[in-house]
C-alpha cells in the first residue's frame, strides 16, 4: 500500500497543566478498495487499516462507502425498465444473490468483528457497509466505540439513481449525530449530501464532524465537500474507495454493463479523491487521487467557534419565524402489530 499523506494542524495547547479551552481529535480517513463478493477478506483488510491509522495516533477512522459488502461499479443487475424477465434479469438476479450473501445484519457476527477492532485499536471507526434486513439491503453507516460497542447506524435516505434497485430508503429514526468526548460525530452518505434538509436535519443536532464516506470522485464533489463543511461550520471527512477493475471479479462473473468496452485489469474505475475539510471550507489533507492509503488531519476544534462567530445555519444565522424544518425521525414500518404492546 502507498503510504499516506499526514497533515498535522499545530495548535496551541496552553502552557502548564490547565486543559486545553478547546480539544484537538486526530481523524483518519481510509481510501482503499472492497474485496468484493469476499466479506471476510474485506474485513480483515479493514482490521489491518484500522491498525495502521492507530499508529498513527488516530482517534476516529472512517471508512467509505459500502465498503463492507462493496460498492457494484459499472453493473446494472440486468434491469431494463419494462423489458421481459429473460436471460439478462436472470443474469442480474444470479449476480444480486451473490451480492445479498456479501451484506452483513446488524447486529451480527461481522459488526460484532469491527467493533471488536474499534475496540482493540482505541478508536471510533465510521464504517460504510451493505446492510442485510429480511430481503432488502440497505446502504449503511455504522458507528463503534472504543469501548466495543456499536453506537447506531445511519441507513441513506434516497439511494442514488439506479442504486435504487439494489438498496431500500432509509428513514429519518437514522438522521443520528452521536455526543462522544471527541465531539458530535454523524454522518450523510455521498449524494445524501446534496440535500439541503437531510443536512439542516444534522445542523440542528450540533453536528461537528460530518462523515462523508462516498462513491463519488468527481472534481464538482470536492467543491459540495468543501461547501457543506464551511455552511455547516464542521469538519467534514470524505472517504472513498480507489478501485482498478482487477478488483472485481473477472466476467463473465462481474461485467462491467456500464461501459462501452470491458475495462482492462488495471484501469482505474473510481480514482479517489478522499478529502478532509476544515469549518472554513479550508482543504487540510487531499484530495488524494493516486492510489490506496490513509489521509490524517488534527482537528482544532476552535475552527468551529471562529466558522460560527460568521455564520451559524442553525443558529443566528436562521430565521425560524421565516424557515423552518420538520424532522419525522421514527421509524417507518410497513406493519405494526397492534397485540405487540400488550405482551
Amino acid at each position: 500500500m502507498e503510504e499516506g499523506f499526514v497533515v498535522l494542524v499545530e495548535v496551541d495547547m496552553n502552557a502548564g497543566d490547565e486543559p486545553a479551552a478547546f480539544p484537538t481529535v486526530r481523524a483518519t480517513v481510509v481510501q482503499a478498495s472492497s474485496v468484493f463478493f469476499d466479506t471476510p477478506a474485506t474485513i480483515e483488510k479493514a482490521k489491518n487499516l484500522i491498525a495502521e491509522a492507530a499508529e498513527q495516533g488516530a482517534q476516529l477512522v472512517v471508512f467509505p462507502e459500502v465498503f463492507v459488502g462493496g460498492f457494484p461499479r459499472g453493473s446494472d443487475f440486468g434491469v431494463t425498465i419494462g423489458g421481459p424477465p429473460q436471460a439478462k434479469g436472470r443474469r442480474g438476479k444470479d449476480l444480486f444473490c451473490k451480492y445479498y450473501a456479501s451484506a452483513i445484519d446488524v447486529p451480527g457476527p461481522e459488526a460484532n468483528l469491527l467493533a471488536s477492532f474499534a475496540a482493540k485499536y482505541k478508536v471510533y471507526l465510521v464504517m460504510g457497509a451493505v446492510e442485510r434486513h429480511g430481503g432488502t439491503l440497505y446502504n449503511t453507516v455504522l458507528f463503534f466505540s472504543p469501548a466495543g460497542e456499536l453506537l447506531g447506524k445511519h441507513r441513506k435516505l434516497v439511494p442514488t439513481a439506479l442504486e435504487r434497485v439494489l438498496w431500500g430508503c432509509g428513514d429519518g429514526s437514522t438522521l443520528s449525530v452521536y455526543d462522544t468526548p471527541i465531539g458530535r460525530v454523524g454522518a450523510l452518505v455521498c449524494w445524501e449530501s446534496k440535500m439541503p434538509l437531510a443536512r439542516a436535519a444534522l445542523y440542528g443536532k450540533g453536528l461537528e464532524i460530518y462523515c462523508a464516506p462516498t462513491a463519488d470522485d468527481s472534481d464538482l464533489w470536492q467543491a459540495s465537500a468543501r461547501h457543506v463543511a464551511h455552511e455547516g461550520g464542521c469538519f467534514l471527512l470524505s472517504a472513498n474507495q480507489f478501485c482498478r477493475r482487477k478488483d472485481y471479479p473477472p466476467p463473465p462473473e462481474y461485467a462491467f454493463t456500464g461501459f462501452d468496452e470491458e475495462p482492462a485489469p488495471d484501469d482505474v474505475l473510481c480514482r479517489g479523491g478522499s478529502v478532509i475539510v476544515s469549518p472554513s471550507g479550508a482543504v487540510l489533507s487531499g484530495p488524494k487521487y493516486d492510489g490506496e492509503g490513509l489521509l490524517t488531519a488534527d482537528l482544532d476544534f476552535s475552527e468551529i467557534v471562529r466558522a460560527k462567530f460568521d455564520f451559524d445555519v442553525v443558529g443566528h444565522s436562521s430565521r425560524p419565524e421565516v424557515l423552518t424544518l420538520v424532522v419525522k425521525d421514527q421509524a417507518q414500518l410497513p406493519v405494526i402489530y397492534n397485540s405487540a404492546s400488550q405482551n
